[in-house]
Order: structure tokens, then C-alpha cells, then sequence
């Protein structure tokens, strides 16, 4: 959807081409759903958030998610799993967890840690 031609950049010299990244037209990641990127995903204990929105300020991907004056998630079609969130919280509220094991998909264990029934012989 890119309002400039590309379409014989093959055969551009050198001087065609834009010194550094080009960003054709300004958008947020409100615009793409990049969540699928993520290997690791926030978790926020509620129990723990003073609701200071550090997270909200420092979040590159605007995934925080909040509802009046809390702090209410993420919005996980955008985050990439960064960190960035937890590590900027002061009451270390939110904790990163493996994509999979969030989802219940597997068990994050290592080789040794494997319970005895799925060991191979």
C-alpha cells in the first residue's frame, strides 16, 4: 500500500535509493497486528498494580490497555513481548511468560525436568 513506485527498484543505482529507512507515511501499531511476533507475553497480578501507568508511558507498541483510571491488560494483537512494560514497573506487578505455556500449549521444562511418563527409552 506504499504510495511510491518500486516497481523497477532492481534496477535503480545507487543513487536511486534513499539514504537510511524510508518511512513512507506515519501510523502506529494501532494500524498492524503485530502480536504474532511474540515468543514471551506480559501478565499483570492485579493484586499488585497501583495503577501508575509507567507501563503506559514506556510501552513502544501502545499495548497497554486501560479502562478509566486503572490499568485494565494488553492488547495482545500488538505487543511483541518486549519486556519493557515489566521491566519499568514499580511493584513489578507484571512478570513475562513463555507464549506456549501462557497459552497451556506446553510445559516449559528443560530435557532433565521431564516428567517420567514422557521420557523416551
Amino acid at each position: 500500500m506504499s504510495k511510491w513506485d518500486i516497481s523497477k527498484i532492481k534496477e535503480w543505482g545507487w543513487q536511486e535509493h534513499p539514504i537510511g529507512s524510508v518511512i513512507p507515511e506515519a501510523a502506529t501499531t494501532d494500524g498492524y497486528a503485530t502480536g504474532g511476533w511474540r515468543s514471551i507475553r506480559p501478565i499483570l497480578n492485579l493484586d499488585k498494580c497501583v495503577h501508575c501507568f509507567i507501563c503506559f508511558i514506556f510501552c513502544p507498541d501502545t499495548s497497554i490497555v486501560i479502562d478509566g483510571e486503572k490499568m485494565a491488560g494488553f492488547n495482545l494483537q500488538h505487543c511483541k513481548g518486549c519486556g519493557i512494560c515489566a521491566e519499568v514497573c514499580p511493584p513489578k506487578a507484571i512478570h513475562m511468560m513463555n507464549e506456549a505455556e501462557a497459552l497451556g500449549l506446553e510445559k516449559c521444562l528443560l530435557p532433565e525436568e521431564k516428567p517420567k511418563e514422557e521420557k523416551s527409552a
